[in-house]
């Protein structure tokens, strides 16, 4: 079992591990990228709780970054998250 996501204050990101083909990746996402793409300027949410309500996205995009090659850690980008991104971040029409 991984250990809990956690929101470390020094990088200003989530830390989190997430499920692979041989076990679990630790991955990350910046404070500043989850805000731009989950939360309205001035909702008033924590990092970690805008990262809780989008997990599955986020694990999702930790899992294409890992087929393509990526290694640990994961430190995932506002363009991982894009909603028609495609194989290498590009977008689709």
């Amino acid at each position: 079992m991984p250990p809990n996501p956690f929101y470390h204050q020094d990088s200003e990101a989530v830390r989190f591990w997430v499920p692979v083909a041989d076990g679990f990746v630790g991955a990350s996402i910046r404070r500043a990228v989850l805000q731009y793409r989950f939360r309205p300027p001035g909702s008033g949410e924590e990092p970690i709780e805008t990262y809780a309500r989008h997990a599955a996205e986020i694990g999702a995009a930790v899992q294409r970054r890992v087929a393509l090659g990526s290694i640990e850690p994961v430190m995932l980008r506002d363009f991982d998250l894009e909603p028609h991104a495609g194989p290498a971040g590009q977008g689709q029409a």
